[in-house]
């Protein structure tokens, strides 16, 4: 394994890939919400998405039988220091978020909302395979109203738009699809140790095409947006027409390795990082 290809990986088993696209995906809703997000909240968001996926991957690494995966053995190797790194980061990030925010509304309302999260994430645990399906489209909506939370506290009432409700429609849909398609190619190792998915509910060739039917809708959708769409919008809605791309080509493409496609549907929600240059 060459530098570029060990480096990337290790990006993806500490879920630094996730945390980049979180970000991103700020970028993307305080433009489109026109709304100002300094630095310190963009930090804030990717400490916490980074606690969240590392303590989930700590807890499913622990609770697993061997053999686990690569990701799952790194993390269960690595227990300890990832554990304190967590702890100190959910410490610093609630402090800087007090020093940022204060004892205002966005504080609390985030707090709130990552409660919800983990509470969330405890009860889907608790449910076991019965939670499969549920535990993607949860998931896939609460990464969404995460990385758009700020923004859609900023927003002011006289600036909300139906259109807003579609982006965040579309993006959670992206987000939905991009746990389906996890969950065909980890269908495997979950069966194995236990953890549930969607491919408890459904039989994978019928999940494989659910995948395929909603990248169809989200990319004729965002298509059309593009196309029928104010000039103001256009560059919202290709960006999600690009990432609808990526996931599908991506998936369907046969000459790749689950790793390899786990990394470039991943890589693909970087992608809002384009309308820096707009």
């Amino acid at each position: 394994m060459n530098f570029s290809q060990s480096f990337f990986r290790y990006l993806s088993l500490l879920s630094i890939d996730v945390v980049l696209g979180a970000m991103a995906g700020l970028l993307f809703f305080s433009r489109l919400f026109r709304v100002e997000v300094d630095l310190t909240v963009y930090l804030l968001l990717g400490s916490a998405v980074w606690c969240i996926y590392t303590l989930d991957h700590i807890l499913d690494a622990k609770s697993g039988v061997f053999p686990l995966s690569d990701r799952y053995v790194f993390h269960q190797n690595n227990r300890t220091v990832l554990m304190v790194c967590v702890l100190a980061v959910a410490i610093l990030g609630l402090g800087l978020a007090f020093l940022t925010f204060g004892l205002g509304k966005e504080f609390f309302w985030s707090v709130g909302l990552g409660a919800l999260i983990l509470a969330t994430m405890f009860l889907i645990r608790k449910a076991g395979k019965s939670a499969g399906l549920l535990k993607e489209i949860s998931t896939g909506v609460l990464y969404v109203l995460g990385i758009a939370w700020i923004p859609l506290l900023r927003i002011g009432s006289m600036d909300l738009s139906y259109l807003f409700a579609g982006f965040l429609f579309g993006y959670s849909l992206l987000a939905v699809i991009n746990l389906l398609t996890l969950a065909v190619l980890d269908a495997n190792e979950d069966h194995v140790q236990g953890f549930p998915s969607a491919a408890d509910i459904l039989p994978l060739v019928k999940l494989v095409e659910v995948i395929r039917r909603l990248n169809f809708l989200l990319i004729f959708v965002s298509l059309a947006g593009f196309i029928f769409l104010s000039s103001l919008y256009r560059p919202f809605a290709c960006v999600i027409l690009l990432m609808a791309l990526v996931h599908y080509l991506t998936f369907f493409q046969a000459d790749l390795s689950s790793e390899q496609k786990r990394m470039r549907m991943e890589a693909s929600f970087m992608l809002p990082v384009l309308l820096l240059f707009l």
